[in-house]
């Protein structure tokens, strides 16, 4: 029964071949409006590269002025889901509006998977410079190009397929983004077939140590320590809730990596409730500092199924009652720039 409820959810099918290569090499983004006559609305456009092709939406709150920088934080979506979707369930707009931060949702389409799961637990897409992980990259890049964007408060958060997508795009291009959330998500590169993504959606993985020493050799030269905050239902039947503490787990240790560190000391903890629901808040820090960072924060919501936290019942996948995770999420990414001294240069092909 788990199993069927997880293919017929997320919508795992035998991955393809590598994606199509569109013609040329050079990446191209065509917006839809210029950014002048966009604040304060949806901005629908197109980024192309060798990769293939993804839509998006960007919402550019009211306040935006192209004459100071901006955050910008990117949220993808979980299988049968689509930018409006999502948009609806989180109300990032709202935050987006009240903070004054752009928001980018990329679009993964029904030809790409046929449950626009992103493709997660394929090999083709685990990677820099290849597959899924290269368009978001590029895509992320290219906004912040063409809009004001502080490239040290450039954030990236994820749902279900879109965590374990995120998590992939985090240790690929860890120059990008200063820090990363995971709702209902799965530690970093759990699965490389579909046999093995099923049975890390239902039972976890083996060892979450191994993969965070794995994601850490993974980002190479780039190596940093990227906070990761990490939300998860205790009640998911989806996405089995071992899979929360065990993300919080790989990203600990992959930032303990990162840090010279032996491992990161376990800091404040605390419960309570909130829409009906109650919660447990854990934290890990970097123990060389006596008041250190909250460098891995792990937020379980026991009554939680496989739904975004805190959200509206007008998008999929949504739960009204609990903590409010886009709040969450916000108030992390606010805690976390990308210090000057942690950021890894930018390649060349990216200045």
């Amino acid at each position: 029964m788990v199993a069927a409820l997880i293919v017929a959810t997320l919508g795992i099918t035998t991955p393809s071949a590598a994606p199509a290569r569109a013609a040329g090499g050079a990446p191209h983004h065509t917006p839809t409006a210029p950014r002048s006559a966009e604040a304060g609305r949806w901005v629908e456009g197109t980024f192309t590269a060798p990769a293939g092709s993804r839509r998006y939406k960007l919402y550019v709150p009211g306040s935006y002025d192209p004459s100071r920088r901006h955050v910008l934080v990117v949220l993808l979506h979980g299988c049968t889901q689509d930018p409006d979707d999502l948009a609806r369930g989180t109300r990032v707009a709202e935050h987006a509006e009240r903070e004054g931060f752009l928001a980018l949702l990329p679009e993964q389409p029904a030809s790409a998977n046929p449950k626009k799961c992103w493709n997660w637990y394929d090999p083709a897409h685990q990677a820099r410079g290849a597959g899924e992980p290269s368009l978001i990259e590029g895509m992320t890049a290219q906004v912040a190009r063409d809009y004001a964007v502080d490239p040290a408060r450039v954030h990236l958060a994820g749902i279900s397929a879109g965590a374990a997508m995120a998590s992939l795009v985090a240790v690929a291009y860890p120059e990008r983004y200063a820090s990363l959330a995971l709702h209902s998500g799965l530690a970093w590169r759990p699965a490389t077939d579909v046999m093995g993504a099923l049975a890390a959606m239902a039972k976890g993985v083996a060892d979450p140590d191994a993969l965070g020493a794995a994601a850490f050799a993974a980002m190479g030269e780039r190596a940093r320590a990227i906070p990761t905050f990490v939300i998860h239902g205790g009640s998911d039947a989806v996405v089995a809730p071992t899979n929360g503490s065990q993300a919080a787990r790989q990203w600990a240790a992959t930032n303990a990596r990162a840090l010279g560190v032996a491992a990161l000391a376990a800091r404040d903890s605390a419960s309570g409730t909130e829409g009906g629901y109650a919660w447990t808040r854990s934290c890990y820090a970097d123990g060389r500092e006596a008041a250190g960072r909250c460098l891995v924060e792990e937020l379980v919501v026991r009554e939680l199924g496989h739904a975004w936290s805190g959200g509206s019942a007008s998008g999929t996948f949504a739960d009204e009652r609990g903590p409010d995770a886009t709040r969450e999420m916000v108030r992390f990414f606010g805690e976390h720039p990308m210090t000057r001294a942690a950021r890894p240069a930018v390649p060349a092909e990216r200045r």
